[in-house]
């Protein structure tokens, strides 16, 4: 799927949406290693970006993104509207982050 196609508006301006295929999903859940918490609590001490933290997170959100968009494949989808991510704290230092959106046909 070209990645141009995929967005969090409601229409992709000069393509028309020609049919809805309901709505796609990529889930993963991530815990964070003791190794990377021992090495962002240092990481604290000093303020500012906690890289390894960023790190996880935008690997966590592209596997939930690529997810949603092999989903939306799978449903013969060609383009996504109306993506959103959410996250939920399963439990202590795990959590679930989930792309979702709207897999349409476009001509």
């Amino acid at each position: 799927m070209d990645h141009a196609n995929v967005t969090t508006a409601f229409e992709l301006p000069g393509v028309e949406i020609v049919k809805n295929l309901g709505v796609v999903r990529g889930i993963t859940v991530r815990s964070r290693s003791i190794f990377g918490t021992l090495g962002a609590s240092l990481q604290t001490l000093a303020g500012g970006k906690i890289s390894l933290f960023v790190t996880l997170c935008e690997k966590t959100r592209m596997e939930a993104y690529d997810l949603m968009i092999a989903h939306a494949e799978e449903m013969g989808a060609n383009a996504i509207i109306a993506v959103h991510y959410d996250a939920t704290e399963v439990m202590n230092g795990v959590t679930e982050v989930l792309c979702y959106g709207t897999a349409v046909q476009v001509k």
